[in-house]
């Protein structure tokens, strides 16, 4: 699978690059796995312009803008808070295109409306309106749950560069 995933990481670089477009992560429950394996790759630094670990909300809002009130409102896992978190990348950088990605990957912390497996994605670009995505994976394990999370947010990167 991490083949697979490397083999898409390096495609995805290269019509990124192609292009001349940088990309920015803003990740939560992933904690720097898209960035990780996107660098992961020779040659990545002409297109990976930064990533943010904005594991806590204070991160979140310190980092790239998300606005406390706004978590306050929604709870961090929400279709709100990863546009913002995509748009706030988007800003706080150099790049083109930003993903952000926030959810509860467990085994811990989630709830009755907002379960174990739930990840939002936001899709930011310039010029263009931002996108969300929803998954509920479902309680498959931390593990599987954040490499799924990985591969939504390629297969939203690569659906940005068509």
């Amino acid at each position: 699978m991490i083949a697979d995933l490397q083999g898409r990481a390096a495609a995805l670089l290269d019509a990124y690059r192609r292009k001349g477009l940088k990309i920015a992560t803003a990740e939560s429950c992933t904690g720097g796995l898209v960035a990780a394996l996107l660098t992961e790759i020779s040659g990545s630094s002409a297109v990976v312009e930064r990533g943010f670990v904005t594991y806590s909300n204070e991160a979140k809002t310190e980092l790239i803008g998300v606005p406390a009130d706004l978590i306050a409102a929604h709870g961090a896992v929400s279709e709100p808070v990863a546009r913002a978190m995509a748009e706030g990348a988007l800003a706080h950088s150099q790049a083109d295109v930003a993903v952000g990605i926030t959810g509860v990957a467990g085994p811990t912390g989630g709830n009755a409306t907002k379960p174990v497996g739930l990840v939002h994605f936001g899709l930011a670009r310039k010029g263009a309106p931002t996108v969300h995505l929803e998954r509920r994976f479902g309680d498959l394990g931390r593990a599987t749950v954040r490499r799924k999370a990985v591969e939504e947010a390629l297969a939203l990167l690569e659906q940005a560069i068509r």
